[in-house]
């Protein structure tokens, strides 16, 4: 159905920039924003398909618990910085 809407152009310029982000046209991401405010699930032309990727980690790291991982590489990696003072 074709309707002529006055849309803000601070919000013209969101929707421009979602639906180059999705690769999308602009109608798609007008319906997909008002799909979404009105509750309703965003349907999308194709489907979502995610590409796996080697993390090239070493079998012993145990990604469960990502942020104690993190918190102890940053851990050693001050302690390092800081025995380069001495």
């Amino acid at each position: 159905m074709r309707t002529t809407v006055r849309i803000d152009p601070d919000l013209a310029a969101r929707l421009r920039r979602i639906a180059r982000e999705r690769g999308v046209s602009f109608r798609e991401a007008l319906n997909g924003a008002l799909r979404a405010g009105m509750g309703q699930p965003m349907a999308t032309g194709r489907p979502y398909r995610l590409r796996p990727r080697r993390l090239g980690l070493r079998p012993t790291i145990d990604l469960d618990k990502g942020l104690r991982l993190a918190a102890a590489l940053e851990d050693e990696e001050t302690i390092r910085k800081l025995e380069l003072r001495k």
